[in-house]
């Protein structure tokens, strides 16, 4: 284990004159490595949201596992505000000692930093841990929409109110949710479409069912309860494979859309200058949680699927994410709320 070579092997004169002067790179590290094995005291999750979200989902439903693998307790810190910046920015700054993580998502990580004018903080500083669950997304239409497919879809947005096009809906401005539908509108062909934002997707889902908007992506799991009391209809999803939930549901590859192939994720990332040991167990500790069954079963039935993997995995997802999403934000000139 790293922790027992730094006990049997001296210290670096280099190293030990960077701790003495807190001064260089190596610094922080040591001082993380000088504290002891890492966990001796609880671990904090920092969330960006207000509880009941499906981030807040995530952490809470890997926090007893987490918990185990670690040997320390793991205390959930709801921090919400400015779209998940507010926590982003908090772990960024926070000491690289392991007590305080980040439970993030996709929305303030990697659309955010294209969306929000002004914003200050790099989200791309973070570093990657571990996936601890994806979704793929639905695309749902009101059960009175005549389409079926893209094609149809698009030539029935067309026709309507002479030619003026439909409403869509989303859980907010700048959200996953509303980039997702604008590269949707992109692949085929850009019929008129109105985005109509909302504040969260609870209060979208309930214009919705009743017809208030044609249209909304959200992830499979959002949409799941609605799905099955026939109160919205799905179309594709954006997974490379069907959700097994949803068996019936195909894919937009399936459907002929290129390039249409992403998920929603939610994964567990640290302050800049994390050490590559605690790195390397709090991984672990991911990839043992998701193992769980009854964990597992909870995240299948409701459409998710378990994370699980490398932190380097997290980390390309992270930085590829960025690159793809701002590209989308760019050519429809997608703004965040205020």
């Amino acid at each position: 284990m790293a922790d027992e070579r730094d006990r049997n092997h001296p210290i670096p004169r280099r190293t030990a004159l960077a701790v003495v002067l807190g001064t260089g790179a190596l610094a922080a590290p040591f001082v993380a490595r000088a504290q002891g094995a890492w966990p001796s005291r609880p671990v904090t999750l920092v969330v960006g949201f207000p509880p009941g979200g499906q981030t807040d989902f995530a952490a809470r439903i890997l926090q007893q596992g987490l918990s185990i693998a670690l040997g320390q307790p793991v205390v959930i810190d709801n921090r919400g505000g400015a779209g998940g910046n507010l926590g982003t920015d908090l772990v960024l700054r926070a000491r690289p000692d392991g007590y305080t993580l980040l439970v993030g998502n996709a929305n303030p990580l990697t659309i955010n930093p294209h969306t929000f004018q002004n914003m200050t903080i790099d989200p791309l500083k973070l570093t990657s841990i571990g996936l601890m669950l994806q979704s793929s997304l639905i695309l749902c239409v009101h059960p009175s929409v005549p389409a079926r497919t893209p094609e149809e879809f698009a030539a029935w947005a067309r026709s309507q109110s002479n030619g003026q096009g439909i409403n869509y809906g989303s859980g907010s401005a700048g959200s996953l949710t509303h980039v997702a539908m604008e590269l949707f509108k992109n692949s085929i062909g850009n019929p008129p479409m109105e985005h109509v934002p909302y504040r969260g997707s609870g209060p979208a889902l309930q214009d919705f069912i009743v017809n208030r908007f044609s249209a909304m992506f959200d992830a499979a799991s959002v949409m799941a309860p609605f799905i099955r009391a026939g109160q919205v209809r799905p179309m594709l999803t954006t997974g490379r494979e069907r959700i097994p939930a949803f068996p019936d549901i195909p894919t937009a590859t399936e459907l002929g859309l290129r390039d249409f192939a992403f998920n929603a994720w939610i994964g567990l990332f640290g302050p800049p200058g994390l050490p590559a040991e605690i790195v390397q167990k709090a991984n672990a500790a991911v990839n043992a949680a998701v193992q769980d069954a009854t964990v597992r079963e909870r995240i299948t039935s409701q459409g998710d699927e378990p994370g699980g993997g490398t932190s380097e995995e997290l980390n390309a997802t992270l930085h590829g994410d960025h690159k793809r999403w701002g590209e989308v934000v760019r050519a429809n000139n997608i703004r965040a709320d205020a």
